[in-house]
C-alpha cells in the first residue's frame, strides 16, 4: 500500500490542526504521523484501503459498534478523513462525471495525527505572503446553469429521476499564502465543520454545516438540509410555507433513511426533527435530523459506501440522478460536496463538503448549487446557488 508522508501545511510550527472535528482539547499537540492518499490511477477500493490504512496506524474501524477506548494522551488522537464526490461516486459504482480541476487535488486523504509536545503560547510560523485574489470566472453562463434546471425537470416529467442535485463551479488565480483566506472562510457562521486541510500543492477551507455522518455513543446520525432563505423574518415565513421547499426536503430525508438503514440495526431508524430552520450566514436553510443504531460488525468501509455520496447533493433514486450530474455538470465537482472530517474508534464526524473552496498552485475554485425538483423555476435556481456562494467568495477576497 502507497502511502505519503507528512507534507500538509497544518503540520508547520505554530498552526492548529485544522481539520473538522479534530478534538478542541488536543489541536495544539497533534502532529501528523502518517498520510494516504488515493487518486483513480492507484486502483483498488478506496474505503476499504482507507480503513486498512488506519488500522495498520492504531486506529482500528473495523467495528464502529465497540464502544471507544480510553483515549490515549499519549498515543494515536485520531484522524482527518477527505472523500471527494467522486470518489464517493466510484463507492456505489457510477461515473465520477467530468474531470476535477482541482490540479493534483487526490480524492480521498487520510491524515493519521499523534500527540507531541504542543505548541508555545503566541508561537507562529513563517511570515505568510499577501494574499491576492482576482476575479472568478464561471464554467457555465446563467443560462446554461438554467438549462441544465430545465433538462433535470424534463427528466423528471419523463419519469427518470424525482430530485437531482446540480452545481456550478468558478476559478480565479491567486497569489500569496492561500491558508489565511482559507481558515477565514471556515470562521464564517454557521459552520458547524469549519476547517481546512492542506497537502502539497494544494488546500481545502470548508465552511459547511451539514452533517453527512456522525457517530456518538453507538448511534448514527445525519443532518440533510435542503431549502434555503433569505435570513429575514419573510425569508423565514416564506421557508416554512413554501410546499416545494418542503416536497424536496421530505424526499431527500426518506433517501437518508433509507441509506442509514443499510447499514443499522433493524427498526432502529428514526427522525429526530423534521424541517427544523437554521441559519448560515445570511441565509435560512431546512435541517433535519435522522438517526439509526449502529449495526454490530460495521467498519467504516461499508459505512462509506452506505453514506457517499450524500443524498442531499445527489438526489433521488441516488444512482439514477448520480447519471444525470454526470452528463449535465461540465466540470467536477472537485472538493465540494464530499466528505470532510474526523474519525477515531468510537467516534466519527464527517460533514459534507457544501460552502467549500479549493486551491491548487495557480487557482482557487468554488461550487455551489441545489436541488431541482419539478416544481424548480430554472432562474431562481440559479440565484439560490449565487446566494450560496456569495459568502464564500466573499471570505475569499483578495487585497
Amino acid at each position: 500500500m502507497r502511502q505519503d508522508g507528512p507534507d500538509g501545511v497544518d503540520t508547520l510550527p505554530g498552526l492548529t490542526v485544522g481539520a473538522p472535528g479534530a478534538p478542541a482539547g488536543c489541536r495544539r499537540t497533534l502532529v501528523e504521523r502518517a498520510r494516504w492518499q488515493w487518486r483513480p490511477a492507484d486502483g483498488g477500493d478506496p474505503a476499504a484501503r482507507a480503513e486498512e490504512f488506519l488500522a495498520a496506524h492504531g486506529l482500528p474501524l473495523h467495528d464502529l459498534a465497540r464502544p471507544a477506548g480510553r483515549h490515549d494522551a499519549a498515543g494515536v488522537c485520531g484522524a482527518a478523513l477527505y472523500v471527494s464526490a467522486a470518489a464517493g461516486a466510484a463507492l456505489v459504482g457510477a461515473s465520477a462525471g467530468a474531470a476535477n480541476p482541482v490540479t493534483g487535488l487526490p480524492e480521498v486523504v487520510v491524515v493519521v495525527y499523534g500527540h507531541g509536545p504542543g505548541t508555545p503560547p503566541g508561537a507562529v510560523g513563517a511570515p505568510a505572503a499577501p494574499w491576492w485574489r482576482g476575479t472568478f470566472a464561471e464554467s457555465w453562463t446563467p443560462r446554461q446553469h438554467a438549462d441544465a434546471v430545465s433538462a433535470v425537470r424534463a427528466a423528471i416529467g419523463r419519469g427518470d429521476v424525482y430530485q437531482v442535485n446540480v452545481v456550478g463551479h468558478a476559478a480565479a488565480r491567486y497569489t500569496g499564502d492561500p491558508l489565511p483566506a482559507l481558515s477565514r472562510l471556515a470562521a464564517l457562521p454557521g459552520a458547524r465543520y469549519g476547517g481546512t486541510l492542506a497537502g502539497s500543492g494544494w488546500a481545502i477551507g470548508c465552511a459547511s454545516p451539514e452533517t453527512l455522518v456522525e457517530l456518538t455513543d453507538g448511534r448514527l446520525i445525519t443532518r440533510p438540509i435542503k431549502g434555503t432563505r433569505p435570513a429575514t423574518a419573510a425569508g423565514r415565513a416564506e421557508l416554512l410555507a413554501s410546499a416545494k421547499e418542503r416536497a424536496e426536503h421530505v424526499m431527500i430525508v426518506d433517501l437518508e433513511r433509507n441509506d442509514l438503514a443499510r447499514v443499522a440495526r433493524t427498526g432502529s431508524v428514526r427522525v429526530d426533527e423534521l424541517f427544523a430552520v437554521r441559519r448560515w450566514c445570511d441565509l435560512w436553510q431546512a435541517e433535519s435530523t435522522v438517526s439509526a443504531a449502529v449495526a454490530d460488525g460495521l467498519g467504516l468501509a461499508d459505512l462509506l459506501r452506505a453514506v457517499c455520496p450524500g443524498g442531499s447533493v445527489t438526489g433521488a433514486p441516488k444512482l439514477a440522478a448520480l447519471d444525470r450530474i454526470a452528463a449535465l455538470e461540465p466540470v467536477g465537482r472537485g472538493a465540494s460536496m464530499g466528505a470532510l472530517g474526523w474519525v477515531a474508534p468510537g467516534r466519527i464526524d464527517l460533514g459534507l463538503t457544501i460552502r467549500t473552496a479549493a486551491v491548487d498552485a495557480e487557482r482557487v475554485h468554488v461550487w455551489a448549487g441545489g436541488g431541482i425538483t419539478w416544481g424548480s423555476d430554472p432562474d431562481a435556481e440559479v440565484a439560490e446557488a449565487a446566494a450560496k456562494a456569495a459568502p464564500v467568495r466573499a471570505a475569499l477576497a483578495g487585497g
